[in-house]
């Protein structure tokens, strides 16, 4: 059905997803000459300017930027759609509508392709934002303690210059679509009536704001299996790092050098016993809003156990009236609990209460769905095709006197039986994660410990295309004799030549530690040099210090070599950003 004429000032694939749209948004039992007349409305009314940011680092933030675009364009808004670093403060305050969709990255900070955005909106030499009206969508995972932190900032921060909230931020878990959508509907009448919008349909119909996506994904897991989960570190070692292969079986699931796999894992059945003893429960207890399973199956499967909500802390203290948790919770003792409840679980809470029992319900009701655990892939599907391999650290220590383990790391490692236990994956795909495009480029990859994942990729990958650009590595841990992961696979494309060059550092090896970000500025002169010879430069690993360390030393490898003074390696680390020369995979 055309009800948008060719007349109307749109492209034909414009044209094309508005019919559609309309069509939907209509019953089909409306009269041909109201359809028409509403069509007519669209195409006679002016189309108001509206500034869509995104800030994404996985792909999550920036598909939900161009979803919620197309529907803003559907209700007659001019949209531009822009990565933030692509947005000027300056054209702020003239582009009058300003949403902000992002996700956060690391350790609460903005993903890469916002972080030239951030860091022109946090400058004190930041000019006023009168006159702007915005409103801010964050995408985040509570397991991060900054949960949400870019979308909090960036949305203080316009405040604070002047521009004007149209509605409150929004903070979505991982499961983001559902409050999304409701946000979403929720910021239309605030942004004013778009020309679509003012159209009245004859017939109430309740559209989808979000699509759903289709094939294996987090709602709806291939059920897998693994082959081997084999240990990386040889004895003596501190670490128990493995080797998981999973075998993708007919899922027909495909995936490139650069993803990650999601993985749904299950809780440490010690850990679900222990708390049904804290609590006093039996587990055989029937949950009724999962369909009536048993309470020991649902704390095993779908509830995070290790992570305690504000409500369920709340509760617990309010029925241990009197109890050391209580009196944690006073106004006036708010930052010695904040000190306090770092690293506890729903045990530790409950032991600060002795003798607190709550009912399946009361439980229930303040627990957060488990969620998977996204690795990042170390294989190229080119190299081993039908199967995903990936590189996990089993995660065990000690803290409040009592021992932790990782949820899925440690499922992987110490539960899940090759060829029998079901392994529910789908596919992240990390768009922003990919080796160069141009074969002939070279490629520097800095990926201490478990952070060697998606380099090992990235070469199979490069290896099975026939790429001829030079590849360097960085590979870091703490002993060579035990923890030089994937050692004969490096050594030998190191020997062959195919592995440019190869520089380690184990920083236990000798008195002086030595890390990744130590060699980088041994070799700064080369570095440099591959840089200004168009390489691209990877970072995989931890977030909250070796991340940062090494961006230090590349800035000062831009200024010690490329001769620049600090605010000009600034400029020079921004535009590898911005040209996707400089890609992150931080945790």
């Amino acid at each position: 059905m055309n009800i948008v004429p060719e007349t109307a000032p749109f492209t034909r694939e414009q044209r094309a997803w508005l019919n559609g749209f309309l069509a939907g948004l209509f019953h089909d039992r409306l009269q041909a000459g109201a359809v028409a007349g509403a069509a007519a409305s669209v195409a006679a009314a002016p189309a108001r300017p509206l500034l869509v940011g995104y800030g994404s680092q996985s792909g999550s933030a920036a598909g939900l930027a161009k979803r919620f675009s197309k529907l803003a364009e559907a209700r007659g808004f001019k949209v531009t759609l822009r990565e933030l670093n692509a947005v000027a403060l300056s054209e702020l305050p003239a582009a009058g509508l300003f949403v902000v969709v992002t996700s956060t990255w690391g350790d609460g900070e903005p993903p890469d392709n916002a972080t030239s955005f951030w860091a022109s909106l946090s400058s004190d030499a930041a000019s006023s934002l009168a006159g702007l009206s915005y409103a801010v969508l964050g995408l985040g995972d509570r397991n991060y303690a900054d949960f949400c932190g870019a979308a909090r900032g960036i949305d203080e921060r316009l405040a604070a210059l002047g521009g004007r909230r149209l509605v409150a931020r929004a903070e979505c878990d991982v499961d983001y679509e559902a409050p999304a959508a409701a946000w979403i509907e929720g910021l239309w009448p605030m942004l004013g009536e778009g020309p679509v919008a003012a159209v009245k349909p004859a017939v109430e119909v309740v559209r989808p704001v979000v699509v759903e996506e289709v094939g294996w994904t987090r709602k709806n897991p291939y059920l897998a299996r693994m082959r081997v989960a084999r240990p990386l570190n040889g004895s003596g070692s501190a670490k128990d790092t493995r080797h998981v292969e999973i075998l993708l079986g007919d899922s027909g699931i495909s995936y490139a050098a650069g993803d990650a796999l999601g993985v749904m894992p299950q809780n440490c059945p010690a850990l679900v016993e222990e708390l049904l003893a804290t609590l006093g429960l039996t587990g055989d207890e029937r949950v009724e809003p999962l369909g009536g399973i048993v309470l020991h199956e649902a704390l095993m499967k779908h509830w995070v156990v290790t992570q305690p909500t504000a409500g369920f802390v709340k509760l617990v203290a309010e029925k241990g009236e009197g109890s050391m948790l209580a009196g944690l919770l006073e106004a006036a003792r708010k930052v010695e609990f904040d000190a306090w409840l770092p690293g506890r679980d729903l045990i530790d809470v409950l032991r600060a209460a002795p003798g607190v029992r709550l009912t399946v319900a009361e439980l229930t009701e303040h627990l957060r769905p488990l969620q998977p655990r996204l690795y990042s892939i170390s294989s190229s599907p080119k190299a081993h095709p039908g199967e995903v391999h990936l590189t996990v650290g089993a995660v065990r220590y000690e803290l409040h006197g009592r021992g932790r383990k990782g949820v899925a790391s440690c499922w992987l490692a110490e539960r899940v039986i090759p060829g029998e236990t079901p392994v529910p994956v789908f596919v992240h795909v990390s768009r922003n994660f990919r080796p160069p495009t141009d074969p002939t480029l070279p490629m520097i990859m800095v990926g201490p410990g478990t952070g060697i994942a998606p380099f090992r990729a990235f070469l199979e990958e490069r290896r099975a295309t026939g790429a001829t650009g030079r590849n360097w590595l960085f590979f870091g841990d703490q002993r060579r004799s035990t923890d030089f992961l994937y050692a004969e696979e490096l050594e030998a494309m190191a020997q062959d030549g195919f592995l440019t060059r190869l520089d380690l550092a184990f920083s236990r090896d000798q008195s002086e530690k030595v890390y990744v970000q130590d060699r980088m500025r041994t070799a700064g002169a080369e570095l440099w040099r591959w840089l200004e010879e168009g390489g691209h430069f990877y970072v995989c690993g931890d977030a909250k210090r070796m991340a940062k360390d090494v961006e230090a030393a590349l800035l000062e490898i831009v200024q010690t070599h490329g001769s620049r003074n600090a605010e000009q390696a600034a400029e020079y680390i921004a535009g590898l950003k911005s040209a996707g020369r400089y890609q992150r995979d931080v945790y």
